[in-house]
């Protein structure tokens, strides 16, 4: 093993993400169904889940700054990591609207310190070996399976009022977790002598931003709705935990083999495929939801939707924001994709939800991806 291989913590790093995305397999599935539980309209669901969304436009930007600046990511992503779970405890002290409104600011800004930044920091111990990343990265998405699919069966058993307490669990592991990972000495790393400014108005990295938001918008009824809408369709709460596992299996698989693609087909190529495939995905979800046999193979194209698209966009940053702007290049990843794009796919997902129908929704979604495609297709280079 070489020196630059055995410097690899991979473990270390590993046990971050599995952590982190088994706390967003608790949250993300059946938060919505927790709001539904305490009484919350679909409008009101939507606009809550949309809070969480939200607060990344402005807080990964803040935190990256700010770890840019002072060069201590890991002490950033602790802090991250604790704060959030202390806020996100204020949900056991009251559960009306404005409370919890206030509970999810306060905790989405301090828990959207954590992953941008470890993901720089990840970059920096991968070096020259980014293509070695989605072999670490797949660990979360082993933890999103694993964690969904345990607490769909638990919430069946018992209530929806067991999430939070699970919840709780989940986020001071992740804080454990990050205590176990080193600050990595950056003195190593290229460092770019370009102004942030001239990178963000090159045409290439504006479409690559504008792509990324449109596609996570367009998975906005899937992240705040889908429980919901298998349930009213007669799938068991179990049953709709394998279909998301089912999603994230297929996402696993793509990422033990993302190098292998990357280098057949290239990141253009591969950012663009994973945009037509959302779009097919969410025809199927909307048009063909009592059969179960569909409802499988659609949940198998979240391998494309969002383990494809999230590989090959992460790279994408990585290649134009160099050195020190590798922090602030993956915040703003998270504030257009996650923020804007996601806090844009609650919100329009609530008022078409409740307007539409749920199939209308979805169509809707299979549109936005739609766009994404034509945005990326002329607009992002081959050379990225």
């Amino acid at each position: 093993m070489s020196a630059k291989q055995h410097d690899l913590p991979y473990w270390r790093l590993s046990s971050f993400y599995l952590f982190y995305f088994a706390s967003l397999g608790a949250f993300i599935p059946y938060w919505s169904v927790y709001l539904q539980s305490l009484g919350f309209s679909p409008v009101e669901i939507g606009e809550l889940m949309a809070i969480l969304m939200a607060t990344k436009i402005v807080s990964p930007n803040i935190w990256g700054w700010i770890a840019d600046h002072t060069g201590k990511r890991m002490v950033v992503v602790r802090f991250g990591c604790l704060a959030a779970l202390i806020v996100f405890c204020g949900v056991f002290v009251q559960q009306d609207y404005w409370w919890l409104a206030a509970v999810m600011v306060g905790y989405s800004f301090f828990w959207n310190a954590a992953l941008p930044q470890f993901e720089a920091v990840t970059f920096t111990y991968l070096g020259d070996r980014s293509e070695k990343y989605s072999g670490i990265r797949v660990w979360g998405s082993i933890g999103f399976v694993i964690s969904v699919s345990l607490v769909g069966v638990a919430l069946d058993f018992y209530s929806a009022q067991l999430l939070p307490y699970i919840s709780v669990f989940l986020l001071l592991a992740i804080w454990l977790a990050s205590l176990i990972v080193k600050e990595r000495d950056t003195a190593h790393v290229q460092i770019s002598h370009e102004s942030l400014r001239k990178i963000l108005l090159r045409p290439h990295v504006i479409a690559l931003f504008v792509s990324c938001m449109l596609m996570q918008a367009s998975h906005g009824p899937y992240y705040t709705f889908y429980t919901i809408y298998m349930e009213s369709h007669g799938y068991a709460r179990g049953w709709v935990g394998q279909l998301w596992s089912l999603g994230v299996i297929a996402e696993v698989i793509v990422f033990m083999v993302m190098f292998k693609l990357v280098a057949r087909f290239g990141l253009r190529f591969l950012l663009l495929a994973s945009l037509a495939t959302a779009s097919l995905r969410w025809i199927l979800t909307g048009m063909f939801v009592d059969s179960t046999a569909v409802m499988i193979f659609a949940q198998t194209l979240h391998a494309a939707s969002f383990g494809v698209y999230h590989a090959a966009a992460i790279q994408l940053i990585h290649k134009n924001f160099k050195g020190k702007h590798q922090g602030k290049g993956q915040a703003l990843y998270s504030s257009m994709s996650f923020g804007v794009g996601g806090a844009l796919g609650s919100l329009y997902s609530g008022f078409t939800w409740s307007s539409l129908g749920p199939q209308a929704t979805y169509y809707v979604a299979a549109l936005i991806s739609l766009c994404g495609l034509f945005v990326a297709w002329y607009g992002v280079q081959k050379d990225d």
